[in-house]
């Protein structure tokens, strides 16, 4: 589902014209982010949370000049869903 498709689902839900919704979309998505750029983690209860996992250092492969590299430790952003979000997946 993309987020014009989600945008359309909730005006024809809730009959809020589609500009409204959105802009309430976006300001929802930069939120999240901001909130995880600055290391706060956003728990919506019955739905999940957007957590930061710390990924550690690790070496890989360069396969085109055949060498080994460091990968740096570094932070990525994941959603955990809530255990009512997942119950009602594996109905």
């Amino acid at each position: 589902m993309t987020k014009a498709e989600i945008v359309n689902e909730i005006a024809q839900q809730t009959g809020i014209d589609k500009q409204t919704i959105m802009r309430t979309v976006e300001a929802f998505m930069v939120t999240v982010k901001d909130a995880l750029a600055n290391d706060e983690e956003v728990f919506l209860r019955g739905f999940g949370s957007f957590i930061i996992k710390k990924r550690a250092q690790k070496t890989g492969r360069d396969i085109s000049k055949n060498t080994s590299i460091i990968i740096p430790e570094h932070n990525i952003p994941a959603f955990k869903p809530a255990k009512v979000f997942i119950e009602q997946l594996q109905k």
